[in-house]
């Protein structure tokens, strides 16, 4: 494998799918965001590694943001959101979870690569991040990144993104966002 030729085929992957997101899409998540009381995000596997660096980007920004299944994890309800990932558009355990929530009050969003899956029909607000997933990933048009490697890695960058249009949208600067960075490392 000749690396640097490799690498730069996986960044243009991920640039054109980045490129293909939505950003009437990305703004209305930030709104459910900036408008919630608290926010509750879930994902499995490697898409719940970028939920939670999701969720630790928003508590930086001085959310009330929780991973859910962290024994520190409120209940949701009205005013809430839970933000969910579920890229090939359905895991039974997302599912069952956007059902307590709603069923609860909260608002619930989930991001996908499959907008007309089950999951993402149950929640209120969908953020396509249009990749390749696991349950894509074979055939002759398959991503040069294994697994679903393509899908989570548009899944981190989409993410830091809306982070930065939530930063500048409630006006928290880096310097205030690093200030909540934990000193126990």
């Amino acid at each position: 494998m000749d690396f640097a030729k490799t690498g730069a085929g996986a960044i243009k992957e991920i640039s054109a799918c980045v490129d293909a997101i939505d950003p009437n899409e990305v703004a209305a998540l930030a709104d459910l965001i900036s408008g919630a009381k608290r926010i509750a995000l879930y994902g499995v596997g490697r898409e719940g590694l970028m939920i939670r660096g999701l969720a630790m980007r928003l508590y930086h920004l001085g959310l009330d943001a929780h991973v859910v299944g962290d024994m520190s994890t409120p209940p949701v309800g009205p005013g809430d959101l839970l933000i969910v990932s579920a890229g090939p558009g359905m895991f039974s355990t997302v599912a069952g979870l956007v059902g307590v929530a709603g069923k609860a009050g909260a608002t619930t969003a989930c991001l996908t690569a499959q907008p007309n899956a089950e999951l993402p029909g149950i929640c209120d607000k969908t953020l396509v991040l249009p990749a390749q997933t696991m349950a894509s990933d074979s055939g002759a048009d398959t991503s040069i990144l294994p697994m679903g490697s393509l899908y989570e890695g548009v899944m981190f960058l989409a993410c830091e993104l809306l982070v930065l249009m939530l930063a500048e949208q409630l006006e928290i600067s880096a310097g205030a966002m690093r200030a909540r960075h934990t000193n126990l490392e």
